[in-house]
């Protein structure tokens, strides 16, 4: 034992110790084999990393499985000492196991386990190659011997750990020690210490980096000089409070850059225990302030569009109602005038009449496009050839004084458009202009491919699109009007000089096109509207055939059906007038009835918002009864939602020759 201590003097490693003792007690009792190795109990394994054998023997380093040496693994685990003579004679090692045990050379052995908590955790082992009839003080030798080295090896293993949390903390306060040195080095906020008397005595490179004052001129002044002369007394009393009090303040002044400007700094000041120092933090408001500014006007712009939308709502739904009750006007007056009911006198009010139902008509287009509601044919638009078409009738709306100039890029690419409500557009700006050169000017209509580049124009997605812009010379506007050029019913030609309607159409149509409009004005040097127009990958079609070819095909039954009885007599007139014979129905429902009753229509003419069925539905089940039935779908409302593109859509009100225009591009079913 004597020799065991003095081995163990000198040593560190726990493996070190438990060879040494292995060493020494293999050697003393001239063993084959021995260790001192760790078990884990649940796997049932034993864990080597070093042990001692003599010459010509195996070393068990490594993992080993213990059932396959036997059953005394039950016998470890209930902490008893184990010695056995002869594997062969043994009922714990008998049998198969005692042949892996001799090729082990472990004919005879002792095990010593360790248990800890309940649970063997180790065991120290004595292998011999033949068979041994261990003496009592052999046994004695061996218990001793593992007692020893167990507490030697628990001893290093708890100064290693020891050593490895010193190691752990030194290298934890180092860490610290840095993140602190580069929290203050990099630290967004201003860091400080200070005291009480007015100067500082530590500032962090922020301070240079918000406001340009070097290390050491902070240090070098008091810090109620770098202070607004307004905010002084405030902060060094909320500073002489937190001195009395003991606890942490914050508080908010305007400290001077080294450029003479003024920062607005938040701070938080906290004081040290030895009531002679605090700590401060000062954060750079400038941003925020700028993000709070941004947030506002942010703000402003959705209050403005939730306005904008609920407005659109109720004119939409308006305009709705209008156009139904305009459908039988204008149809009534345009048959009137067809065929030559009255006197001059008569015919003359009937004109009259006429002319201001299509003057309400355009304004209720007006306002289903400022609601974005109008029912749009979106198709491939040659801009080029539509503005060359409109220049004359622009010329001649603008008057004389008015220069009209008219700059169409070659090779323009076609836009996404409806061509009628587009024409529509470009009048209004035209008309807009004019008004704003009393005087005469020039007018200039522009049409070009540009790109949206990101942040360009709010609110329209990058990409190529193309511009038809209406440029004048004129009086321009005031940042106050052109913040409201777009609202409806907003405008400055004064009482029974317009609706107020032209922009916010133009608006409007732009937005429902997935476009948008863009407006540039200075008082007094003119103003430029510019469409932004998505570009199409499609060809342009050729126009409509004259009058005389519309609707050639044959003429059959026509079931019309309408909830609104004054549109249908309206409608059913139109459909009279062009040769078919006409049945009426006034829902959905009831035309299914009329064709299943066996009634074969050769055109279908529905509205599509309608009480029950859609017409759009209505339209599916009928051609489920007669394929290839040709359908037209009559709305004053933009709802086209499970409408086929691929159905012909005839907008509220309208005239007969709308009508037929549309018809000619059907092909009835033969009867």
């Amino acid at each position: 034992m004597v020799a065991f201590s003095e081995v163990l003097r000198d040593l560190k490693d726990p493996s070190e110790i438990a060879f040494k003792a292995a060493e020494i007690v293999g050697r003393s009792l001239g063993a084959s084999r021995v260790g001192y190795s760790s078990i884990d109990q649940d796997a049932e394994t034993l864990h080597t990393d070093r042990d001692w054998s003599c010459p010509g023997v195996e070393s068990l380093v490594g993992v080993l499985s213990l059932r396959e040496y036997g059953s005394f693994i039950e016998s470890l685990k209930r902490g008893e000492f184990i010695a056995i003579s002869d594997v062969r004679n043994d009922p714990r090692t008998c049998g198969a196991p005692a042949a892996v045990l001799e090729s082990k050379s472990a004919r005879s052995f002792v095990n010593v386990p360790v248990i800890e908590q309940g649970r063997l955790v180790a065991v120290f082992f004595v292998n011999y190659a033949d068979v041994r009839a261990w003496s009592e003080s052999e046994l004695t030798f061996i218990r001793e011997f593992a007692d020893r080295t167990r507490t030697a090896v628990e001893r290093a293993r708890g100064e290693l750990r020891l050593r490895e949390l010193n190691e752990s903390l030194k290298g934890e306060v180092v860490a610290r020690s840095a993140e602190r040195d580069q929290l203050w080095n990099l630290s967004q906020d201003m860091l400080a210490r200070a005291d009480y008397s007015g100067m500082m005595s530590a500032v962090s490179p922020a301070w240079t980096r918000v406001l340009g004052w070097s290390e050491a001129e902070l240090l070098s002044r008091g810090y109620a000089t770098f202070m607004h002369p307004d905010d002084m007394p405030p902060t060094l009393e909320a500073i002489g409070r937190m001195a009395e009090s003991g606890r942490p303040t914050r508080f908010e002044n305007r400290i001077a850059t080294s450029d003479g400007s003024w920062k607005y700094i938040e701070w938080t000041v906290a004081p040290e225990a030895d009531g002679v120092n605090f700590i401060a933090v000062g954060r750079d408001l400038s941003l925020t302030r700028a993000r709070e500014a941004e947030l506002e006007v942010a703000r402003e712009a959705l209050r403005q569009s939730q306005k904008m939308e609920a407005m659109g709502q109720l004119t939409g739904g308006v305009a709705h109602d209008f156009n139904n009750l305009l459908t039988p006007i204008v149809g009534a007056l345009d048959m009137l005038q067809r065929r030559g009911i009255g006197g001059d006198r008569e015919k003359r009010l009937i004109q009259g009449a006429a002319q201001s139902a299509e003057r309400a008509r355009t304004l209720v287009q007006r306002l289903l496009a400022f609601a974005r509601r109008q029912p749009l044919q979106s198709v491939a638009v040659d801009i080029g050839q539509l503005v060359q078409n409109m220049a004359g009738l622009i010329e001649s709306t603008t008057g004389p004084q008015i220069q009209v100039l008219v700059d169409v890029a070659e090779d323009l690419t076609p836009a996404k458009a409806d061509p009628n409500q587009l024409e529509m557009a470009l009048l209004n700006l035209a008309v807009n202009a004019r008004d704003a050169m009393p005087a005469g000017g020039a007018l200039t209509i522009k049409a070009m491919l540009a790109d949206n580049q990101p942040g360009l124009t709010p609110g329209l997605e990058p990409g190529r699109y193309v511009n038809l812009s209406v440029s004048d010379t004129g009086a321009g506007m005031d940042e106050a009007t052109l913040s409201r050029a777009v609202e409806p019913f907003f405008s400055t030609k004064g009482v029974g000089k317009g609706t107020g309607l032209g922009l916010s159409m133009v608006h409007g149509l732009a937005a429902q096109l997935g476009g948008a409009l863009a407006i540039n004005s200075r008082e007094g040097h003119g103003t430029s509207v510019v469409l932004w127009l998505p570009v199409s990958d499609s060809v342009p079609e050729s126009s409509v055939a004259s009058e005389a070819a519309l609707f050639a095909g044959p003429r059959g039954v026509a079931l019309l059906v309408d909830d609104e009885e004054l549109v249908r007599v309206s409608t059913a007139d139109m459909l009279d007038d062009l040769g078919f014979r006409v049945i009426e129905a006034g829902s959905a429902e009831e035309a299914l009835q009329t064709i299943a009753g066996g009634v074969a229509p050769d055109l279908l003419v529905t509205d599509h918002l309608m009480p029950g069925m859609s017409g759009a539905e209505l339209a599916a089940k009928a051609r489920r009864l007669k394929p290839h039935l040709p359908v037209v779908i009559v709305s004053g409302y933009s709802e086209v939602e499970g409408i086929s593109p691929a159905l012909p859509r005839l907008t509220k009100p309208f005239l007969k020759s709308e009508l037929a225009a549309i018809l000619s591009n059907l092909n009835p079913s033969p009867r």
